[in-house]
């Protein structure tokens, strides 16, 4: 007993060792270094990601948003498990994942009905054909334009044919350039009931044919009578009378140089087209016209030209296009890839 008493004093004084393991050497360890591999890893990340953006397309974009589009169809399935054999399936009604929830907004862009719609090619082609028509319409009436000008002032300079001025009627109507040799009270331009013209009357018609020799148009010569008849059961009537009056009209613009290529119609009228209706045995009714037809109405090339022109305007049309292209492609996708405003660079 005695021993055991020594042997436990003995224990206690025994010294106590502490042994203290340092481990880490200086600045905190390294604990920074798993700070600083995760700074590195997210800012990788997020020039991965300003990367991906800059090199996808707008369409790809697009189909990446459409993906996540909370009103695709797929979403208002009403299986919640995977489906088929007991995949699970819930006990919503038919849509209700899409009904019971509060309505999301679509983001797919609404289109602008306002704004015009792009036009297919038939469409083009057709608008730039009639514009070409047009242009050439507006083309033959600045001509038919001038003519009457210099058939007029060619009428008041002749001394000899500056008192018929009040004989001539020039206009333009949907047929053409029409010029008229109408009688004037006291003024006659044929003898009475006769297709027998006097020498004023030639004369002016000669002037006319020479000042419309520079013009390519068909001519249609047209008598007209007023609606004073024959005696009664005359085999002559007016219906003759205005068919020999706008024969010899017709000969003496052949006489003129007229080319005989360019008479379209002899027509006889008689009274059926007064040129003062309210007065049917006005002297001014009695006339011949001379008409300058249109190219449209007679020229079966004016079509053709129509095209040619048109498809010049679409060339020039093309070219301009493409250039505008050229100038708006600086910023746009080239391939896969777009193009940014600032340069950026990559470690």
């Amino acid at each position: 007993m005695a021993e055991k008493d020594s042997k436990e004093e003995d224990k206690k004084s025994e010294p106590i060792i502490i042994k203290r393991i340092n481990k880490g050497g200086g600045h905190h360890g390294g604990a920074w270094k798993v700070a600083y591999a995760d700074f590195v890893t997210a800012m990788m990340a997020f020039f991965l990601l300003l990367w991906l953006l800059n090199v996808t397309t707008q369409e790809e974009l697009n189909a990446i948003s459409n993906y996540f589009d909370p009103t695709d169809p797929k979403i208002a399935r009403p299986e919640s498990g995977a489906g088929g054999i007991l995949g699970g399936l819930s006990v919503a009604a038919q849509g209700a994942m899409a009904t019971v929830q509060q309505p999301v907004v679509s983001q797919r862009p609404t289109p602008d009905l306002t704004r015009p719609q792009p036009k297919t090619p038939e469409q083009k082609k057709s608008e730039n054909l009639e514009k070409a028509k047009e242009k050439l319409r507006k083309e033959e009436e600045k001509k038919f334009d001038d003519t009457k000008k210099k058939i007029e002032k060619a009428i008041k300079e002749d001394a000899e044919l500056k008192e018929l001025a009040k004989n001539l009627i020039v206009d333009i109507t949907p047929e053409g350039l029409r010029i008229q040799i109408v009688d004037q009270d006291g003024e006659p331009m044929f003898a009475s009931g006769s297709a027998q013209m006097f020498d004023k009357t030639r004369k002016l018609i000669t002037k006319v044919a020479q000042v419309i020799q520079t013009l390519p148009n068909q001519l249609s010569v047209r008598g007209h009578t007023d609606s004073t008849p024959y005696a009664q059961g005359a085999t002559y009537t007016n219906w003759e009378l205005s068919a020999d009056r706008a024969n010899a009209s017709r000969r003496v613009l052949l006489e003129s140089g007229t080319p005989v290529k360019r008479l379209n119609n002899v027509v006889g009228k008689a009274d059926t087209e007064h040129l003062f209706p309210a007065n049917a045995s006005d002297p001014r009714n009695r006339r011949i016209s001379i008409i300058l037809l249109k190219e449209e109405l007679t020229n079966p090339d004016f079509a053709k030209k129509a095209e040619t022109l048109a498809k010049e305007k679409e060339t020039e049309a093309a070219i301009e296009e493409q250039m505008d292209q050229e100038e708006t492609d600086q910023g746009q996708p080239i391939g896969t890839f777009q193009k940014t405003p600032g340069a950026v660079e990559f470690p």
